[in-house]
């Protein structure tokens, strides 16, 4: 017969689990975040603040060597240490980008790069970088389509949306990296696969920063914003959190400061904005805990279901709210339903004779706006 823990064992559990720095795991031992601050303090950049560490529920992470303070200095990035278009212009691929026609687009330049380096291997200056990145995603873009056929109908709407536009970006990029066959002894086909693509657009998409930059003639004239911040990118997303992050243009560094407090060996947390969760499926891959932003989608469908069958204006009343752009992203949260489900509802509820009449629409609309 097995033997029962005693006391002291079950005294040791409580504690483990009232002590969640108990289930933290420092990962700053690890070779690849050794290169990786070495490559950083290579160009200029050593934090004192924070650690990498692995979390219960959020998985890799920064955890906090000190306690914060509301207004203080997380990170400080060098420019140096940023990943723009700024840098895929100025190496080896600068030359191949400005004879191009049509301008290829800034994100096709950074995730070009992100391909090409990674091919590079030992050879790329960034593979300090690059060893750290997510092998994989998962962002419904990289899911089977038996697991995209599981999620709520407006989002796998979405899902099937961005996955036909990530394959037309990658056919349309075709005919640019056959023209950079000179720069690699493979076969650019191998090379420049849709999978390789595929990891470098969510790489870009999901962990890519705010940072304006002008615009160039060798680039499409699509906003260029993007850029990636070694370990920074580290950081998770939490709603629960605010910071102030930009690109100062006097110290030249990317900086984060937090407005909450965090306790020392905590994990320290940015907001990727009030998104709820649908969104942040589709645009990072993962769901959070108690999201204050969460909300149910409610569909066309639903919204006619439960109203009566009779009314023989339903036509006219779903066709107004398409021409108003109101019968999508109506949304039932924690507080109940959105204006936008609310306004929608308004005007399906009127009676035949207010439709008509034109008085109750035209306040609808005016509404609306």
């Amino acid at each position: 017969m097995k033997k029962r823990g005693g006391r002291t064992s079950r005294i040791r559990r409580r504690k483990l689990l009232r002590n969640p720095e108990s289930s933290r795991v420092n990962e700053s031992y690890k070779p690849e975040f050794i290169e990786l601050k070495k490559w950083l303090k290579d160009r200029k950049f050593e934090d004192a603040n924070l650690i990498p560490a692995r979390f219960p529920g959020t998985g890799r992470g920064l955890m906090s060597k000190t306690s914060l303070q509301a207004g203080q200095m997380i990170i400080s990035l060098p420019e140096s240490c940023l990943l723009t278009t700024d840098t895929v212009i100025r190496s080896y691929l600068g030359a191949y980008i400005a004879k191009w026609q049509p301008p290829p687009s800034p994100l096709l330049a950074l995730c070009t790069f992100l391909v090409s380096e990674k091919h590079a291997g030992n050879q790329s200056p960034w593979k300090p970088y690059l060893e750290v990145l997510p092998k994989a995603y998962t962002c419904p873009v990289c899911l089977e389509p038996e697991v995209v056929n599981l999620l709520p109908r407006p989002l796998k709407a979405k899902a099937r949306e961005q996955r036909t536009r990530v394959r037309e970006f990658f056919t349309s990029s075709r005919g640019f990296f056959s023209s950079l066959q000179p720069l690699f002894s493979q076969a650019v086909e191998s090379i420049f696969s849709h999978s390789a693509l595929l990891w470098a657009w969510c790489t870009v998409n999901t962990r890519a920063v705010y940072m304006k930059r002008p615009p160039r003639p060798c680039l499409s004239a699509e906003p260029d914003t993007y850029a990636l911040a070694p370990y920074l990118d580290l950081l998770n997303h939490s709603p629960h959190v605010q910071v102030k992050a930009a690109f100062n243009e006097e110290t030249r560094c990317y900086e984060i400061r937090t407005a909450t407090s965090c306790r020392k060996h905590e994990e320290v947390f940015i907001c990727y904005g009030p998104h709820d969760n649908h969104r942040l499926l589709l645009e990072y891959g993962f769901v959070p805990v108690r999201n204050p932003h969460a909300c149910v989608y409610v569909s066309e469908d639903t919204l006619v279901k439960y109203l009566p069958s009779t009314d023989k204006q339903m036509n006219k009343k779903i066709s107004i709210l398409k021409d108003h752009d109101f019968i999508e992203n109506l949304t039932f949260g924690w507080d109940g339903p959105s204006w936008r489900l609310l306004t929608a509802l308004k005007l399906l509820c009127l009676e035949a004779e207010e439709l008509d009449s034109g008085r109750k629409t035209t306040a609808w609309s005016q509404h609306e706006k």
